[in-house]
């Protein structure tokens, strides 16, 4: 029993992780998008701050799902080496986000 609930949370950790690879693809092909359209000058095209913003954002919450897959990785094999590795992924990932918030937030000042 206890192989099997070890089984499904890595399964969920990938699934999660693929999720996040999912999303950052999909917001680089939407700021692309809005980048490409901000270049031709198309009506009404999106401004290279709110750009910015959007992906900064989805970014934001990829990372957040990825170090959520990490966590559901450590669980299941918990031993000091893996501990560690959590420890410096959480500490790299909430130090992007932080600073990540930080520029959105100072773009969206600038903005409004």
């Amino acid at each position: 029993m206890e192989e099997v609930a070890k089984q499904i949370t890595i399964n969920i950790s990938h699934v999660v992780e693929i999720l996040a690879a999912v999303i950052i693809a999909v917001a680089v092909i939407i700021a692309l998008y809005n980048y490409l359209l901000q270049l031709l000058r198309k009506r009404n095209p999106p401004s290279l701050e709110s750009i910015r913003v959007n992906f900064g954002s989805t970014v934001a919450v990829a990372l957040e799902l990825l170090l959520g897959a990490d966590v559901l990785a450590t669980a299941v094999a918990p031993g000091w080496d893996a501990i560690g590795m959590l420890a410096a992924i959480a500490v790299l990932r909430t130090a992007l986000n932080y600073f990540l918030a930080k520029e959105l937030k100072e773009i969206k000042e600038h903005v409004s």
